[in-house]
């Protein structure tokens, strides 16, 4: 962790579970079956699953766990970028979606990083949690507060979920329906590896 994480950290200490929780709650109550929001909380689920995974696996499956979150997170933020992301701009919300872009690539960046390092190394760990802590803020944000500003301020919902599933398909493939990765490059992923 970088000194100035650690300062960023002292000043802002991450929210608590149960804040983080009961923003969830409140995204779910504004969803409807089948939105774009619900789509997006499902993704979050599968992300939190995802590094879950990793954190539990045994060394020698730390790689495929990898894998395996980094197509959700990936999935899930490419479809964030190219369609909620405008419209929050759309919406009024500039700085939101500019904060948004900002942290969604830091942790591209991050877990490019990862997959430099030996998954037998503490390192590893360290890094995925660094990655993890800045992936659950940001979901924070979007639970607790962007996501809602986007559903009651943007004029065509129906619109951000057709282009939403689009774009997820897009990059991680699938009947429409937010789904946990099944295989990557060809090769299934154990399932214990995604819970």
């Amino acid at each position: 962790m970088s000194i100035v994480d650690k300062v960023l950290g002292a000043i802002t200490p991450p929210e608590s579970e149960e804040h983080r929780a009961e923003a969830t709650a409140r995204a779910r109550a504004a969803a409807e079956a089948g939105d774009w929001l619900s789509m997006a909380l499902d993704h979050h689920g599968l992300i939190r699953n995802a590094f879950e995974a990793c954190r539990t696996a045994p060394a020698a499956s730390r790689v495929q766990a990898m894998k395996a979150l980094a197509l959700v997170l990936n999935g899930h933020a490419l479809a964030e970028e190219v369609v909620l992301y405008p419209a929050l701009a759309k919406a009024g919300e500039k700085g939101h979606a500019t904060m948004a872009y900002t942290e969604q690539t830091t942790a591209k960046m991050q877990m490019a990083e990862l997959e430099r390092i030996d998954p037998t190394d503490e390192a590893w760990l360290d890094r995925l949690e660094h990655i993890r802590g800045a992936v659950l803020h940001h979901m924070f944000e979007e639970e607790g507060s962007w996501f809602l500003e986007l559903k009651a301020d943007h004029e065509n919902q129906a619109f951000l979920t057709l282009r939403f599933r689009e774009e997820y398909e897009r990059y991680v493939g699938g009947s429409g329906a937010p789904q946990e990765p099944k295989s990557f490059e060809g090769r299934q992923v154990p399932p214990a590896a995604l819970h």
